[in-house]
C-alpha cells in the first residue's frame, strides 16, 4: 500500500490560508486516513469524490512533510490515473471517523 503527493502547487486561497496546494491520496482510504494524521491534516478536511478521486489538500508544508514520512511524490498529471487504479479501496463519502475505510 502506498501514499501519494502529487505536484500540483497550486495558488490559490482556502479560507485563510494563502498557499500552494497539491493533492495527498493513498492505495486505501484508511492509510490515506492514517497519513494525514500523522501529518497533523484533520479528517474534517478530506474531500470524498464520487469518482475515486479522494483526496486531501495540501499546502507545501505539508506536502514536504508528507514526503517525509513515506509518501511517493508523482506528477499532477499522474493523478487520476492513481485514483482510477484497479484495487485501489476505499470510500467515497465522508469518513465518519468511526471503523475502518
Amino acid at each position: 500500500m502506498t501514499v501519494y503527493v502529487d505536484d500540483m502547487r497550486l495558488p490559490a486561497r482556502v479560507g485563510r490560508y494563502q498557499a500552494r496546494w497539491s493533492h495527498l491520496t493513498a492505495d486505501t482510504t484508511h492509510e490515506l486516513h492514517a497519513s494525514a494524521v500523522a501529518i497533523g491534516l484533520c479528517w474534517s478536511r478530506f474531500q470524498a469524490k464520487p469518482n475515486g478521486a479522494w483526496h486531501y489538500d495540501v499546502t507545501d508544508r505539508k506536502r514536504v512533510e508528507a514526503i517525509a514520512a513515506g509518501a511517493v511524490a508523482i506528477a499532477w498529471r499522474d493523478f487520476h490515473a492513481v485514483c482510477t487504479r484497479p484495487g485501489r479501496k476505499g470510500r467515497s463519502r465522508q469518513h465518519s471517523g468511526r471503523g475502518s475505510s
